[in-house]
């Protein structure tokens, strides 16, 4: 099998999946548009990226791909509905570089709190001036509101913790339990954290519709006077326009490693406009780059090759239907023969009965086996009794609902 690294990835990573008798070529200078190229020339049938773009022109042209691993969380660069059209598992490292980006927001708090990089910049143009940079406020006993509660938001609210800030979190899916569980207070929504908290914290993913500009114009509008935005998550979470007319009216500052329209490339020339402002600390889109994070997100990209090539397994796969309450799910016990599991799908095509999801597991011994199949609704009682009556079928068992 073949793989194409399209992007930075870890020595030791490449070394481990060559291990695996796979066939790597690594192309990190790939840029988005040379990828469809790249991958009709090599026939890959895995791709590894990191921030680079992968286009819908990309599956398009690629017949061979089958597997696209975003090594990283966000995978807002990855067109996904291209990919399912393609029949293009899509799959991720999520929660591995947590700790890494947690640190950084950290570090932006700080940084915002004590002054340090325009306190380094004066002490180095040989300017000494203990009285403008000896009035921070200090950390301790501030509150800290966090926008989304996932994996960095929650590494996060430890360090937080630490520094003795009181945390509070708003997510739709946090629970009082959880919330508890974390010694956090649940928000019981955004305009709540907004108003109350003396920094703010964005950890939620980029989603077109959702949330796009989640924080705009009249969001910002609604944080305290003197308070700080912290954003480390991806950009156009934030209305970048609206902050930096937020932070030049001097009511509040902001701490930034996303940008909305921040160059693809590693290193480029650029300015964003909210850059320009005054109050405003920024960092090149970073938060993940630490040696630990890259070590980690590689382990996790060789694990989900190495299970895909050798059980068609992929982890974290993110453009697959899940599972709902509605439909059914049928466990076909069966002597294991050629042709059983055949016969049974032929019976479930001729009801115009879409398959969902299948497993089938042998038991010690090779004589029989469990079928597992998901349906988009339940077979009709005749069919059923119809399977049930072969000789080479021990048992069936229909379970309404199930998915």
């Amino acid at each position: 099998m073949r793989v194409l690294i399209a992007d930075k990835f870890s020595a030791d990573g490449k070394a481990t999946l060559a291990t695996m008798g796979l066939h790597i070529e690594d192309r990190p200078e790939l840029g988005a548009d040379d990828i469809p190229a790249a991958l009709q020339a090599s026939g890959a049938e895995i791709l590894v990226v990191r921030s680079t773009e992968v286009r819908a022109e990309v599956f398009a042209a690629a017949p061979t791909l089958s597997l696209v691993i975003r090594a990283g969380a966000g995978v807002n660069t990855i067109d996904l509905a291209a990919a399912g059209r393609h029949g293009v598992f899509v799959a991720n490292c999520p929660g591995k570089n947590a700790i890494a980006v947690a640190e950084l927001t950290m570090g932006l708090m700080l940084a915002l709190d004590r002054n340090i990089p325009d306190a380094v910049a004066e002490l180095r143009a040989g300017r000494w001036d203990k009285k403008r940079f000896g009035k921070a406020r200090g950390l301790c006993g501030s509150r800290l509101g966090l926008v989304g509660f996932g994996a960095i938001a929650r590494e996060v609210a430890v360090r937080a913790q630490s520094f003795g800030m009181r945390v509070h979190a708003f997510d739709v899916a946090l629970t009082d339990a959880d919330a508890a569980a974390h010694d956090v207070v649940r928000a019981s929504s955004l305009e709540e954290v907004l108003r109350t908290c003396d920094v703010i914290s964005v950890h939620v993913p980029y989603i077109k519709g959702r949330t796009h500009h989640l924080l705009g114009e009249e969001e910002l509008a609604l944080m305290k006077d003197g308070a700080t935005l912290i954003h480390t998550s991806r950009g156009g979470v934030v209305d970048d326009t609206a902050l930096a007319a937020a932070v030049a009216s001097g009511r509040i500052r902001a701490g930034l490693d996303v940008y909305e329209g921040e160059p693809a490339e590693g290193k480029a020339q650029w300015q964003g406009p909210v850059l320009e402002v005054a109050g405003v600390y920024g960092t090149p889109h970073i938060g993940a780059s630490t040696t630990q994070a890259e070590d980690a997100i590689a382990e996790e990209v060789v694990r989900i090759v190495r299970d895909y090539v050798a059980q068609g397994v992929v982890h974290n796969c993110v453009n697959v239907q899940r599972p709902r309450g509605e439909g059914c799910t049928v466990v076909i016990r069966h002597l294991d023969r050629v042709g059983v599991l055949a016969a049974v799908l032929d019976a479930f095509q001729k009801e115009d009965l879409n398959v969902q999801e299948m497993q089938n597991v042998i038991f010690d011994g090779r004589a029989a086996a469990s079928a597992t199949i998901t349906l988009a609704r339940e077979p009709s009682p005749e069919l059923v009794a119809r399977l049930q009556t072969r000789d080479d079928i021990l048992a069936v068992s229909v379970r309404v609902g199930t998915r």
